[in-house]
């Protein structure tokens, strides 16, 4: 059968096949029910669902959800993927960069194939290197260009839903996951809006408002069992409302399985992550977990959250039982989200009819919590179709509300013939003035990010956080903002735990204006240096702090904490120790460092992994040993694939020249392998620079850095010694103040994965925040200007013109490739195609120039590929072939500069 298939030819009704059919569990799957009539009429294909990611995998925890949700209602969902994960770890073989990236979607392809997801968009997006940085994130993909490149797959496809990652910047939070979220966030209300992108609808793709988005997981406790959607999420925040669907739903699509082990069977495709023999979860259905689901924003009503585990998308995808018609929109909308004691404030109820469905004599009433009080007129009357309608309340606010306390104003649109919707709005209780501890940087962008997206709520649950070094002082700010609407005055007092000093004891502001902004400046001590540092102390080593302001008429309280991070004293070595196998530790003065301490995964007896550590320095580098006990040796990586050491037994390196980086763009990682797999040059050790300023090979990327190494005969753990020249490093050190952490990867494994990570400043999230590093001073050593050496970042991402996958689905679903720019339905078809000598003949119509990528790809591998500039235009052209061609595709990208067509010829 010959299939010719571009947009144009799609849209008008000729057979399609997307590239989910590349592949399933069971095998290639090239003619899927993609051939039914994919496309709404006159547009792209119609999703009701669109998943939000930074990566490959990122969308596996709702593939359960997802799954059930299409298997028994028909719910179609598809998924953005801003990277292919290019820069992630390949379990599985040597392939790096844009060629790992395209294994990477071909195994989303296959594992969200499971929940019958045919539609995936891969952006385009760098995967650069693990960061918890969304603004480093942010900076890598480009704000603007990818945002743009969102929106315009949203208006593509028209999703009822969105679902998305974690934005928010707690702790341990991936940085790409949360700048995926952030722009999903952004693209929810900028997909909406004509005035954003307006170019959007030059290329046919019209604004358009989805009707609801939620967050993938939840912070809380929610309980097990197939009762666990109708019982209920008990969250951290009172207010988030949170939705689950049950995982043990049983699958008639697959065999009578449960959802949750299909889920498993779908997350073992992301072979290169590591993820082929992951655990398959509890038969007993009692021990099952759902899969929860947190609003972050809605247009449209919802049902109680414990209505069952479809109410996370009814009211917006699909129908909710006794609600609203299908499409009918009711929010909330406050003048703010912080409102003031005895204050007053004015709640508007937006409605709007669906298309085309009336919604007659409609009232609105809102709710607010015992105390507070409601007036307002809600009749609405008739809303038309399409027709929206507004009703105004005035709410107040009792005079004795707790400031920092946050409540639910519940509205509810009301109609005789067709039911009622509910929907929240989160206010929280603020005070005239608040004494805020200063914010890390992420954490200040976030917060401004927030406010300027109009999502406050979103910043819940981050703890204000500030390192400081056992032993040692620094000044702490407390900034100050009057919201009120006249001068304020009055103290700041910061309450620190026992163990610390704070001087003065309180600071006074006076007369500030309303809209004006302060900061007042403590120093801090740590006055016993027995104290536990890190993760060694109560509560993964939070000491708490409470910012306690007062103002005319009462007071505010911030809770906070600080962390506090090892310091150590250098003693300059008088002769460099030999960088040897056979060195002495007593080569090394100074102090011996505790290694010990697990910080992720597995804990392990001391017998298993354990290990201590020395470092002192010269004129021109630091020299560190490590000595390491461990029971088993992990799989030994020839040289050539001794990177990303967390696969392995390795030693990890940190160094921030200066101690006040933000990530890790800024600062040296090295990672040291004790052992290779290299017998002609007797098994040296390696050495790597990754998720810093300058990654790759040690010799490339850190010349005249040596690493030595003795490993135990018979194996009872290894010794390593580095010298590290301070000309390798990215800035100059400050002696006063520099950044160090030494962490252990130990595997017990033969299968590239390590089970147990210990270290010396140990952390949820260290390797990524160099402020929760140790803190070492150079007493003897001179202190220089600040020199930055600019970051050198990966560069090359796999791009969608260049994916035979992506090619496919784009000819059929009129869904630009990358989500960039439409280069105009029809710029490229394939007129005819078949095999010749040595290759396959195809003659190409070319109403555009621009570059094609021409392959021949029979679902699973590339036959043939032939890249070359067209002028518009007839053109005959040959792609020469390594294998037959039977049953294969012929596929083409056009890209002239950031726009794309796409076409496809079954041969």
């Amino acid at each position: 059968m010959d299939v010719n298939l571009n947009r144009r030819s799609f849209l008008r009704g000729t057979g399609a096949v997307t590239a989910a059919a590349v592949g399933a569990a069971a095998g290639l799957r090239l003619l899927t029910p993609a051939e039914r009539a994919l496309a709404a009429p006159g547009g792209a294909v119609k999703l009701d669902i669109l998943y939000i990611g930074a990566h490959p995998d990122d969308e596996a925890g709702t593939l359960g959800a997802l799954g059930q949700w299409n298997e028994y209602h028909g719910v179609r969902a598809g998924v953005i993927t801003i990277t292919r994960g290019e820069g992630g770890g390949n379990a599985v073989g040597l392939e790096e960069g844009p060629p790992l990236g395209l294994l990477r979607e071909a195994e989303e392809r296959r594992a969200v194939a499971y929940a019958g997801i045919e539609h995936i968009y891969n952006l385009d997006g760098l995967d650069f290197y693990y960061t918890a940085s969304a603004p480093l994130s942010e900076q890598i993909w480009g704000h603007d260009s990818t945002l743009g490149r969102i929106v315009r797959v949203i208006r593509a496809t028209r999703p009822s839903v969105i679902v998305t990652m974690n934005p928010s910047a707690t702790d341990g939070n991936h940085g790409n996951h949360q700048q995926a979220a952030k722009l999903a966030v952004e693209a929810y209300y900028a997909a909406a809006d004509p005035e954003r992108f307006p170019e959007h609808a030059d290329e046919g793709f019209q604004p358009w408002r989805v009707g609801r988005i939620l967050q993938s997981g939840a912070v809380g406790s929610g309980p097990l069992g197939p009762d666990g959607p109708t019982i209920g999420y008990t969250p951290s925040v009172a207010t988030d409302v949170v939705f689950g669907t049950w995982d043990g739903t049983v699958s008639e699509r697959h065999g009578g399985e449960r959802w949750s082990v299909v889920k498993t069977w779908a997350a073992r495709e992301y072979i290169t992550q590591g993820w082929g023999t992951r655990a398959f979860p509890p038969s007993d259905p009692a021990r099952i977990s759902s899969q929860w689901f947190t609003l972050i924003d809605t247009r449209t009503p919802y049902p109680a959250p414990t209505s069952g585990g479809l109410a996370a998308i009814q009211g917006a995808a699909l129908q909710a039982p006794g609600g609203l018609p299908l499409g009918t929109e009711f929010y909330l909308e406050t003048p703010g989200f912080h409102v003031l004691p005895g204050s007053t404030v004015e709640v508007v109820a937006h409605a709007r009819a669906a298309a085309r469905q009336p919604v007659p004599n409609a009232t609105v009433t809102v709710e607010a919590p015992a105390g507070w009080t409601v007036s307002g007129d809600g009749r609405l009357g008739t809303l038309a179709p399409g027709r929206a309608a507004t009703a105004t309340f005035t709410v107040t606010v009792p005079a004795d509300a707790v400031a920092g306390e946050r409540f639910s104003l519940r509205g509810t649109l009301s109609t005789p013939r067709h039911g009622t919707g509910t929907v929240g709005e989160v206010v929280e209780i603020g005070a005239p003035v608040r004494g805020t501890l200063e914010p890390l940087p992420e954490i200040a962008q976030f917060r401004e990010w927030t406010a300027a997206n109009r999502v406050e709520h979103l910043d819940s649950l981050i703890l204000p956080l500030l390192a400081i070094g056992s032993g040692r002082s620094r000044d702490i700010r407390v900034d100050l903002a009057n919201t009120g609407d006249v001068p304020q005055s009055g103290t700041v007092t910061l309450s620190v735990p026992a163990g610390f000093g704070v001087s003065p004891a309180s600071r006074e502001y006076r007369d500030l204006a309303p809209g004006a902004t302060d900061a007042v400046t403590f120093t801090v001590t740590n006055t016993d240096p027995s104290l536990p540092t890190s993760n060694r102390a109560p509560d993964d080593g939070r000491y708490p702090v409470e910012v306690v302001t007062t103002y005319d008429g009462g007071s505010a309280t911030q809770d906070a904490a600080f962390l506090l991070v090892p310091s150590l004293e250098l003693v300059k070595a008088a002769t460099p120790p030999r960088v040897a196998g056979d060195v002495d530790e007593s080569e090394f003065p100074g102090e011996v460092i505790d290694i010990s301490t697990r910080w992720e995964g597995e804990q392990a007896p001391a017998s298993d992994i354990s290990g201590h550590a020395k470092i002192t320095y010269t004129d021109d580098a630091f020299y560190v040993y490590v000595n390491i006990t461990d029971d088993l040796l992990g799989f030994v990586l020839p040289p050539e694939d001794t990177k990303r050491q967390r696969r392995t037994d390795s030693v990890e390196i940190n160094i921030d020249p200066r101690g006040t980086s933000a990530n890790t763009s800024t600062v040296f990682i090295a990672g040291i392998f004790p052992v290779t797999d290299d017998p002609a040059n007797g098994n040296p050790p390696s050495f790597h620079r990754d998720r810093d300023n300058r990654q790759g090979p040690g010799p490339e990327t850190a010349p005249g850095m040596q690493v030595a190494s003795r490993v135990g005969d018979p194996y009872t753990g290894y010794t390593v010694v580095a010298k590290i020249p301070f000309d390798v490093l990215p800035d100059t050190l400050d002696p006063q103040h520099v950044g160090f952490n030494i962490l252990i990867n130990d595997s017990d494994t033969q299968d590239k994965s390590s089970q147990t990570r210990i270290g010396w400043s140990t952390w949820q999230g260290v390797r990524a925040d160099p402020y929760r590093w140790a803190v070492v001073t150079l007493p003897e050593l001179a202190a220089k200007p600040s020199a930055p050496k600019e970051p050198v970042l990966p560069d090359t991402a796999a791009k969608s013109v260049d994916s035979p996958q992506s090619i496919l689905q784009s000819a059929g679903d009129n869904v630009p490739l990358g989500g960039w720019r439409s280069l105009g339905d029809g710029s490229v078809e394939v007129l005819s195609a078949s095999a010749a000598a040595g290759g396959v003949a195809a003659r190409l119509r070319v109403r555009r120039a621009g570059t094609a990528r021409i392959f021949v790809w029979d679902g699973a591998a590339v036959l043939g590929r032939l890249d070359r500039d067209l002028a518009a235009g007839r053109h005959t052209v040959t792609v020469p072939l390594s294998g037959t061609s039977d049953g294969a595709w012929l596929l083409v990208s056009l890209e002239n500069g950031d726009a794309n067509d796409a076409a496809a010829y079954r041969l």
